[in-house]
């Protein structure tokens, strides 16, 4: 058994934080061993920043009303509509451009204000960050531009954007998108192109024979 000190909360099974059923936290619970300072420091953020509350009690009325009834998209059109957002901001993988299409079309017809920047925008060149011509995926046979979330975050800040929504950028790519981003953002579409942008069945098939982690699993 690993140190206490150094397990978190996947290594417990009671989820007793959710009722606050103090009895059966766990010798490492994390929230046993929260500091005073900070736990009052996050109560006065969400009570006295109207954007932080506002968001925090939308979200929990919308899962409390639709738990297991609304689709993700259905919920983030819900959030918008609760938000009072009005001009909804795509950051979109060029893969999933049709995608970004009939999500833009629905909040058009709601009513939105849509932005849209593809993650190729501003057609730079992957040598630019240092990438190699072997490493491309037209292998250096002509020009192929990389993916730039640092330029769709900021464009959609020049337009004024009140919320962000990203559709399929790639793993980093929208590390950086968050790092750059300046307003409230959802994720709609988490890119897997193995998995038909389902990644979690990676992890549901993770003990099966299927799996490409039984090394790490045991």
């Amino acid at each position: 058994m690993a140190d206490k000190e150094k397990l978190s909360c996947v290594d417990c099974g009671t989820r007793a934080c959710g009722t606050r059923d103090e009895a059966k936290y766990p010798s490492f619970c994390m929230t046993e061993r929260l500091d005073d300072a900070l736990v009052d420091e996050v109560k006065d953020l969400y009570r006295n920043d109207e954007e932080t509350n506002r968001i925090s009690r939308e979200s929990a009325l919308i899962e409390g009303e639709f738990y297991g009834k609304m689709t993700r998209v259905e919920e983030t059109l819900e959030f918008i509509k609760r938000m009072g957002y009005k001009k909804i901001g795509i950051a979109t993988c060029g893969g999933l451009l049709e995608e970004s299409k009939t999500f833009a079309k629905i909040l058009r017809a709601r009513g939105f204000e849509v932005v849209t920047a593809c993650c190729k925008i501003g057609a730079i060149d992957k040598s630019f960050v240092g990438v190699p011509d072997d490493k491309k995926l037209n292998g250096g046979c002509g020009h192929e531009s990389m993916c730039n979330p640092v330029m769709q975050a900021k464009v959609l800040a020049e337009n004024k954007c009140d919320f962000n929504v990203v559709i399929g950028l790639c793993v980093g790519h929208d590390t950086l998108f968050f790092k750059y981003n300046e307003i409230p953002a959802t994720v709609l579409v988490a890119k897997d192109r193995v998995l038909l942008h389902n990644p979690a069945a990676a992890l549901y098939q993770a003990k099966t024979g299927y799996s490409r982690f039984k090394k790490e699993l045991g």
